[in-house]
């Protein structure tokens, strides 16, 4: 399971609250040339998904674009990044900081400051383009107008990690927290992006289970 997946996973026992969306179950299949993950998708569920990892890449892009400039990128192929953190609360929640500071103490505060700098500086170009991967990923490999569709191995991870991240963006938009809401009423505003955020939940996590074994 990816380490940082937002609110609690587990959704398998709560599917009857995605009122859009059916369940999309995966299957493994073994092959001569390894395992495959089979499963399908409806046209407007492919297209969702397709909008929703283009946005994302859009954000990262937009964060990469305002790193400073470096003179040396050129003769060292070492890219840095920036030093500050996202102000975009999505992005923030997407690249978070690497030091978690402990403490009232303000020189503890401090020194976690310039540590956060120095790693997001160094790192986070990294982090980027591994997350634009897995997007990029995840959009050759969604059928084009749905239907079944199969991933090999590295595909399968690619996607759990595109949208997890996906999931994370979202999530920040609707202010869900470790604690729910588990649903919203059908008639609230945010009703069908909270479908759309449980129908992510448990596509990754059925995906999950498969790449364990477990499905």
């Amino acid at each position: 399971m990816p380490p940082d997946c937002g609110r609690r996973c587990s959704r398998t026992g709560e599917i009857r609250g995605l009122r859009r969306f059916p369940v999309r179950k995966w299957k493994r299949v073994e092959t001569g040339n390894g395992p495959r993950y089979r499963s399908s998708l409806a046209s407007h569920e492919a297209a969702l998904l397709k909008n929703l990892a283009i946005a994302m890449i859009g954000l990262l892009d937009e964060r990469e674009s305002s790193s400073p400039a470096d003179e040396l990128e050129e003769i060292t192929g070492i890219k840095t990044g920036n030093a500050e953190p996202p102000k975009d609360p999505t992005l923030r929640r997407l690249l978070p900081d690497f030091y978690q500071q402990d403490g009232d103490d303000p020189s503890s505060s401090e020194e976690g400051e310039r540590l956060n700098a120095a790693l997001r500086s160094l790192h986070e170009p990294e982090i980027i383009d591994a997350k634009r991967v897995a997007a990029q990923r995840l959009l050759d490999t969604i059928p084009n107008d749905g239907g079944r569709f199969e991933l090999t191995g590295e595909d399968a991870n690619s996607w759990v990690s595109a949208v997890n991240d996906i999931r994370l963006t979202l999530g920040v938009m609707l202010d869900v927290g470790p604690e729910g809401p588990e649903r919203l009423p059908a008639d609230h505003p945010l009703a069908v992006h909270f479908d759309v955020y449980q129908w992510l939940t448990v596509l990754q996590e059925y995906l999950v289970l498969v790449l364990m074994g477990s499905r």
